[in-house]
């Protein structure tokens, strides 16, 4: 099958709903040529109901980025599924959670804001180190998504920390594996209609400044830009980026006050 990513392996977390970017990325990495595995996390029935959805059959494996268990089994789960040659090519780290008390800077507590830290940040780290064993084999790509932590944003307060982390994380691991031809990049995307943001209190503020100040027409409903983004970084076309935030947001990143 011919696409720019035919032959390879991709493993992708965080598909909730069929308007995640996750998911997206899944359809469109098969429809490039890729063999996906999928994670998922809670509700795994939901999730294999979503995955029914995809234009293949695909595995879901359980995965909760809190649990040292999960992650310390998850390569051996995948070897499963591909055998011997257990190698992988790609990884996509779509994984984000903060509890309610994160989205008030100033009262929140270190109980909500470590929880945020620890899913939506440090689980970049853990779950690229519990899938080095198949992404050395091969060289591979890691790719994460982000929203632009460069600025203070309405509303998302300690979250917007998180993804300050998760953004200097990606740059270390970028440091750490570029040896083992591992690159890790992340993109930033606008904002979108995804149960995770409509858990965002003001969301519909955050996403006002989209519709007066973004140069091209952003769709919130839309997650395909950021998942072609995804693919592309996946991809053998960015051999030698590593490091990187691609920003898929319409161009507001670039847009002065």
């Amino acid at each position: 099958m011919s696409g720019i990513l035919a032959g390879k392996r991709i493993i992708v977390t965080g598909v909730i709903t069929q308007a995640s970017i996750a998911f997206h990325v899944a359809r469109l990495a098969q429809e490039e040529g890729a063999d996906v595995v999928l994670t998922g996390f809670g509700r795994l029935s939901l999730v294999e109901r979503i995955a029914k959805r995809l234009p293949k059959p695909v595995p879901v494996i359980e995965l909760d980025v809190q649990d040292q268990g999960h992650l310390d089994g998850l390569a051996a789960k995948i070897a499963e599924h591909y055998g011997d040659d257990a190698g992988v090519d790609g990884v996509v780290h779509s994984i984000a959670f903060g509890p309610q008390g994160v989205f008030n800077f100033l009262e929140a507590p270190w109980e909500d804001v470590s929880t945020a830290l620890h899913v939506s940040a440090y689980s970049l780290k853990s779950l690229t180190m519990s899938l080095l064993p198949l992404l050395e084999k091969r060289g591979g790509s890691v790719v994460g998504l982000t929203f632009d932590a460069s600025l203070a944003w309405p509303k998302y307060d300690w979250m917007g920390v998180a993804k300050a982390a998760l953004e200097s994380t990606s740059r270390y691991l970028a440091r750490d594996l570029g040896a083992k031809n591992i690159r890790c990049n992340l993109v930033s995307a606008g904002p979108l209609g995804s149960m995770a943001a409509k858990s965002i209190p003001g969301f519909e503020e955050l996403a006002t400044v989209w519709d007066s100040r973004a140069p091209l027409n952003w769709e919130l409903s839309d997650p395909e830009p950021a998942a072609r983004g995804v693919v592309a970084l996946l991809s053998d076309w960015f051999p030698k980026t590593t490091g990187e935030i691609v920003h898929v947001d319409g161009g507001i990143h670039a847009m002065g006050a």
